[in-house]
Formats: structure tokens, C-alpha cells, sequence
């Protein structure tokens, strides 16, 4: 009895969940906000190029227009570059203690600059920019509370998940893939704060949007098992064009480089104007794609239909995300996804392979295979179609289908997007914390050296120090006598001058 009254409580996970829906409801009504703005601009445009349509010389307001645009946001990127391109990569290297900015011009700049470049109905995805917006969030939090080290980081993961599930009414898959793709952390404090946020950024986005699932295609039929082998096919193709998509992505940056004759910050001059052609012609495709992957999974068109969307999109994506406007590419992927899905279920139609009534199912399967592969986050990909197009009828597929383009892209040596992007831009100027020491937590894994042996027998890099272990709802302090186990999390201090160095040793040790 005795002992029971002098235990103590712990409510650090209650604090953490408080703390993760302060974050979420904020981030969820600034990620809705930015999303109802970009909704009604993309409108606004569609409109636009209609009226161009028939008074052309309405294009020359579109000239001025893409001038004014070019010069605020070329302006903004060159004053802050953290707020280029779609956010992630720069998430994901705060989390990993390589990068660091201040939070407030990021926010505002990134608010901004987004809405005026995804709205303008360039193929640029809010998405990416919602995970930014609502990591700036949680970083705002914890400077104005005074949190560092860890917890901070926990913070900021959990703005992302409440950012990305405020865009896509998605918290679950929304928790995983900060988790999976962009903190490779899945410590119970992490997931419990992520998720807290996440579902607290949703009930916000749903009072803004409704219940209606994002990407809503009222299809509830399940694939017949003697079509699954087309699946096979499909995860296979869907892989090929990943890895496509992967080499251009990487590289659209370095060939606007190339052009001596205009500022890197004022590319997005080249996507403005090449935006009329299709702004003319095909006005209901522009925009990131909801919109456009909604109408396809209703009633798919031709084949050759899809094959002209598929390459104007693929190609404008690249030019619109090369500019490094404010702007993602995760909408887009799974836009460009949906569209080979639709194109082979209708040449599988058209060869009287497959019933007319399967095309949504291949649409529905390809946006969760073409993410899994290009993002290499097959997990994410599941549960983010599942949410996001509101039925669980298709849970075998989709796994089929995102494991093999997994797959696929990683035999052929693809790694995950976003990382990538991030790699790259490290290598071009490292934006180092001014903190001479950060704290960062590495999972022991199956086969790691240090699994079973004692700390002290550990060849630990040089300036890190052990500060705790986890071990399920434990919390170990370390003595050169205890012994590393599968499964834990290790608290470590580490220089910042050195941590690139560190982040690999350590990922050796620990069998990642």
C-alpha cells in the first residue's frame, strides 16, 4: 500500500498528447486555410484561361501577371530557401538534426508563396507545403515554450503529421508516414504525440471540408482473384515509371541551373508562361489533381486521352517543381498514378482482358503503387489511399501493387524521394543548427553489432554520449555494464560538427 501511495505518477504521455492537439488544432487551421485559398485560386484560374479562350488578349495580363508572381516569390526564396520546393526534405533534415531555420518567415513565406504559386494552377501538390506549414508549427510551439533536444523534434514530427493529415483527411496514414519516411522514429512517444496531432488537425479540416473523403470514387466492387495476375504487370510498370520519375526529379533542378541568362530564384518565370498552352486547351487538368483523379475513377476516358494527359502532366510537374516554387510532388505522383492506372485497365479493356467495370480498381491500386515506389514508403501508401478514398474493399490490391513497385524500384537502385532531395541539397550547402551539440535517437535493429553486448564493449563514435535507454514503457539509465537489446532506442548527445559522420557509424551499429 505503502508503495502504491508513494509511486509516482507519470504524465508525460498525457502532457505529450495535450501538447500534440494544441499543435494540430493550430496547424489544422492554417494547412485548411492554405488549402480553401489554393481550392478557390485554382478556380479562379480555370476560369481565367476559359475567358483567354475566347479574348486572347486577356494572355497579356496573364504575362504581367506571372512577372508579379515571379519577382514576390523570387524575392522570398532568395531572402529564405527554406521555403522552397515542397517542404519535406527540409522536415526530414530538422528531425535529423542537419538542418535548421526560424520558424516564423518559413511559416508565413511558405503560407504565402504557396498559395500564389499551387493556386495559380501550376502541377505543384499542397501537400508537401502543408507538412512544412505544420512542422513550422510545432517548432513555434516549442520555442515559445522553451523545449529543445528531443522533445522538440517529437513537436515538430507532430506538426507534420497534423499538416499532412489537415490536407488529406488522413491521420492514420498521416502518422505513419512522418514515422516511416521523414523521422524514421516509431518510439511510443513519437507516435503517440504524432497521432494526437494528426487527429486533432482532421476534426479541424472536416469541420472546413466535411466527411467526404478526399479523393472520394465511389467504387466498392472487389478485383475477381483471376485478375490478380495483372496486378503483377501493373506493380511492375508502376516501378519502371517510378524510377523514372525518380531520375528526372533529382535532376529538373540542375538543367534550370544551366540557364545563366535567369536567376535561380526567377525560373518560375518559364513555368508561368508555359503554363498557357495547357491553361488554353486542357483547363481542367491543372492544379495539383484531386480534382482530376475524382473524374478519372468516376469514368475513365480513352485511351489516348490518358496517354496525352499522362505526358503533359509528367512534363509540367517537372518544370513547375524544378523552378523550386513553393510546391510539392506528392498529389502530383499519386495524380500521375491514378492516370496509368486508368491507361492500363483500358488497354486491358481494349484487348478484352478485363472487364470495363475493373478500370477504377487499376486507378484506385496505381495511386498507392507509384507512391510506394518513387517515396520507397510502401506502408504509407496503403493506408493513405485507403483513407483517402474511403473504402477498405481494396486492401489486397493495393498491397500487391505497392510492394511490387516497391520492389522494382529498388532493384533498380532507386532510394526514397525525399531523402534524395534532401542528400542533394546538403551537398550543396549544409544550414548546420548553431548548437554545438543535438540529441538523436537510434533503434537497435534485427542484427545489429551492438545487440547483446555490453556498452562498454561498444565502439562508439567519438563525442557521443549515451544519455538514456528506452526499452518498451521503460526508460534505462546506461552503465558501461548494461546491455544492449533488440528493440530499444538509444538517447544519444552528439556533436553537430560531426554529425554526418556520426548518423552513418551509428547506423552500422545498430543494423539499420
Amino acid at each position: 500500500m505503502n508503495d502504491m501511495q508513494h509511486k509516482k505518477i507519470d504524465f508525460s504521455r498525457i502532457n505529450a498528447v495535450v501538447q500534440g492537439i494544441l499543435i494540430g488544432l493550430i496547424a489544422g487551421v492554417i494547412v485548411s486555410l492554405f488549402r480553401l485559398l489554393i481550392s478557390h485560386g485554382l478556380l479562379l484560374v480555370q476560369w481565367f484561361f476559359r475567358q483567354a479562350n475566347h479574348n486572347l488578349w486577356l494572355l497579356s495580363i496573364w504575362l504581367i501577371i506571372s512577372v508579379v508572381l515571379t519577382l514576390i516569390i523570387g524575392r522570398w526564396l532568395k531572402e529564405t530557401p527554406e521555403i522552397k520546393g515542397s517542404g519535406i526534405p527540409q522536415v526530414e533534415g530538422q528531425l535529423m538534426g542537419e538542418v535548421e531555420y526560424k520558424w516564423w518567415p518559413v511559416l508565413w513565406k511558405k503560407f504565402v508563396g504557396g498559395v500564389l504559386a499551387i493556386g495559380s494552377g501550376l502541377f505543384l501538390g499542397r501537400e508537401g507545403p502543408s507538412i512544412q506549414l505544420g512542422a513550422t508549427v510545432g517548432q513555434g510551439f516549442a520555442a515559445t515554450r522553451k523545449i529543445s533536444g528531443n522533445k522538440r523534434r517529437i513537436l515538430i514530427a507532430s506538426g507534420a503529421a497534423a499538416g499532412l493529415s489537415a490536407a488529406f483527411n488522413a491521420p492514420i496514414a498521416s502518422s505513419l508516414f512522418i514515422l516511416e519516411e521523414v523521422y524514421h522514429n516509431f518510439s511510443t512517444m513519437v507516435w503517440i504525440t504524432a497521432l494526437a496531432s494528426a487527429i486533432a488537425a482532421n476534426f479541424v479540416s472536416t469541420f472546413f471540408f466535411g466527411l467526404t473523403p478526399v479523393l472520394h470514387i465511389d467504387y466498392v466492387h472487389a478485383l475477381p482473384l483471376a485478375q490478380y495476375g495483372w496486378l503483377i504487370v501493373l506493380g511492375v510498370l508502376l516501378g519502371l515509371f517510378g524510377r523514372l520519375y525518380q531520375l528526372v526529379v533529382l535532376r529538373v533542378g540542375s538543367w534550370y541551373h544551366k540557364l545563366k541568362w535567369l536567376p535561380d530564384e526567377y525560373n518560375s518565370l518559364i513555368a508561368f508562361i508555359l503554363l498557357i498552352p495547357v491553361g488554353l486547351f486542357l483547363p481542367q487538368i491543372l492544379g495539383g489533381g484531386n480534382q482530376l483523379i475524382i473524374s478519372i475513377g468516376g469514368s475513365a476516358p480513352g485511351i489516348v486521352v490518358l496517354l496525352i494527359v499522362f505526358v503533359v502532366r509528367f512534363v509540367y510537374s517537372m518544370i513547375a517543381y524544378g523552378t523550386g516554387l513553393p510546391g510539392g510532388i506528392f498529389l502530383p505522383i499519386l495524380t500521375l498514378g491514378a492516370v496509368l492506372g486508368a491507361l492500363f485497365g483500358q488497354v486491358l479493356v481494349a484487348w478484352h482482358l478485363a472487364s470495363p467495370n475493373l478500370v477504377p480498381i487499376f486507378t484506385i491500386t496505381a495511386m498507392a503503387g507509384y507512391f510506394a515506389g518513387i517515396s520507397k514508403a510502401p506502408f504509407t501508401s496503403i493506408l493513405l489511399i485507403t483513407e483517402m478514398v474511403g473504402t477498405l474493399h481494396h486492401l489486397m490490391p493495393l498491397a500487391v501493387v505497392s510492394l511490387l513497385a516497391y520492389l522494382t524500384v529498388d532493384v533498380l537502385g532507386g532510394t526514397p524521394v525525399y531523402a534524395a532531395m534532401l542528400e542533394s541539397s546538403l551537398q550543396k550547402a549544409h544550414h548546420g543548427s548553431s548548437l554545438p551539440v543535438t540529441q538523436l535517437e537510434f533503434p537497435v535493429f534485427e542484427n545489429a553489432i551492438m545487440d547483446g553486448k555490453q556498452i562498454r564493449d561498444i565502439d562508439w563514435p567519438d563525442g557521443t554520449l549515451l544519455v538514456e535507454i528506452k526499452r518498451g514503457e521503460r526508460v534505462i539509465v546506461p552503465h558501461g555494464d548494461t546491455v544492449i537489446h533488440l528493440g530499444d532506442t538509444l538517447l544519444l548527445n552528439v556533436p553537430q560538427k560531426t554529425l554526418s559522420n556520426i548518423r552513418q557509424r551509428m547506423k552500422h551499429l545498430t543494423g539499420e
